[in-house]
């Protein structure tokens, strides 16, 4: 069993050819995200939320940072009633 007392490691990967990146913790998939608030979310979902997402060093962002998401669309960041 390993050590409960270890933080965990999180890995966000490169993002795929959509711009998605699979978040992970050690061999378990915890989520797809699409952009920076869906990594928030998917750890907040696996009761990690105390991690601060765009600082932390139990973060491996691969491929890119925290900013990077090659895909998104510009509708991510339009408020909906100005879609």
């Amino acid at each position: 069993m390993g050590d409960l007392t270890r933080p965990p490691h999180i890995v966000v990967h490169p993002p795929a050819l959509d711009g998605s990146r699979r978040v992970t913790s050690g061999d378990a998939v915890l989520g797809l995200a699409s952009h920076l608030d869906d990594v928030v979310e998917i750890l907040r979902l696996a009761d990690l939320d105390r991690i601060e997402v765009e600082e932390s060093d139990l973060i491996d962002w691969q491929g890119g940072g925290p900013d990077d998401w090659p895909g998104l669309s510009q509708e991510h960041d339009r408020l909906p009633e100005e879609r």
